[in-house]
């Protein structure tokens, strides 16, 4: 499976507008080459260079297993139309909560997508521990891209 955003290319720097310098917008992103057993999707943004630990930025599941691609500016809903729901972020927040990272080195973000072999059974608002317990012996595949940030 590949993961990739067209607006940051792997490794490039995340424009301001998806940060916290800017809108606080989730970027686009798409993948491909997806498993035929795919029932849907979940993804994960995080922050390892936080210096408190791995910070969570975004947790959202339940994509249907038909999506190939997240346009920008997902809402902050607990539920979307497309019936994925979306957890809480380290910041305390439902949805995406973008790079802000102290000023100086920057930081990288990664975003992972896992195509899981079933749809999850968890209510809106769950945290990235009751995620990765879930998804455990579900995830057929999984790809990542990783944008910086630096202020």
């Amino acid at each position: 499976m590949k993961l990739w955003s067209p607006a940051v290319p792997h490794g490039q720097s995340i424009p301001a507008i998806h940060g916290c310098d800017g809108e606080d917008r989730s970027p686009p992103l798409a993948w491909s080459e997806v498993p035929l057993a795919t029932r849907s999707f979940a993804l994960v943004a995080d922050d390892p260079d936080a210096s408190r630990g791995t910070w969570l930025h975004w947790l959202l599941f339940n994509l249907p297993a038909d999506a190939i691609e997240l346009a920008a500016g997902v809402p902050r809903a607990p539920e979307l139309p497309s019936g994925a729901r979306q957890g809480v972020n380290d910041s305390g927040d439902v949805g995406y909560g973008g790079p802000c990272p102290p000023h100086g080195a920057a930081h990288r973000y990664f975003f992972r997508l896992y195509a899981l072999d079933c749809t999850l059974n968890l209510g809106p608002g769950i945290n990235r521990s009751d995620l990765d317990d879930a998804m455990a012996g579900h995830v057929l595949a999984e790809a990542t891209t990783m944008g910086t940030y630096q202020r």
